[in-house]
């Protein structure tokens, strides 16, 4: 029995029209897609780490180190920024235009600036690695420079799960389409 009122994959009572949901807000940034299993689980496991280093900081501190308590509770507060950025990593759209986050970067196009919206069959990055694959990619070709790559059908979010990346390919687009010549 599917719920689909329970899922974030849509809003309430959403049609299944490829239309850039018409009754949200479009100015606010968003991202059109879940992130994936990988993220999650990389996020979740940095966050376990960080409360393990809190642990430690806390049993440091009780035992007078105070030096090294403050070391472990920087490497726990950086461990939780780096978790809680790498769920925000991705592209995020609004009427403004198009972004995409990086790790240690972000990157905004206005949609003025670009030209098309595209998926493109190109060698990609695995998970992120220096290792390269051949697979899809959805690129911002912009009027002036290289054409900008926001998804990848093996990053942290699309790895084997084709079906998203479709589909959130196909949202990103409309997104385009929508604003692009507005």
């Amino acid at each position: 029995m599917p719920l689909p009122f329970l899922t974030a994959d849509r809003a309430f009572d959403a049609t299944t029209e490829d239309v850039a949901l018409p009754f949200d807000d479009h100015d606010q940034w968003r991202r059109p897609y879940r992130p994936g299993p990988w993220r999650v689980a990389a996020s979740a496991l940095l966050l376990l780490l960080a409360s393990f280093v809190l642990l430690a900081a806390m049993i440091t501190a009780f035992a007078g180190g105070m030096s090294g308590a403050m070391f472990c509770l920087g490497v726990a507060a950086v461990a939780i920024a780096v978790a809680l950025r790498l769920l925000r990593v991705g592209a995020w759209v609004s009427r403004h235009g198009v972004r995409r986050v990086s790790l240690l970067r972000t990157t905004t196009l206005p949609w003025n600036q670009a030209t098309a919206v595209r998926t493109v069959q190109q060698p990609v990055r695995w998970l992120g690695l220096p290792r390269t694959v051949q697979g899809q990619a959805l690129v911002v070709v912009r009027r002036q420079g290289e054409p900008l790559a926001l998804l990848t059908d093996h990053n942290a979010d699309f790895l084997s799960r084709t079906e998203a990346f479709d589909r959130a390919a196909d949202t990103v687009e409309v997104w385009g389409d929508e604003y692009r010549d507005a």
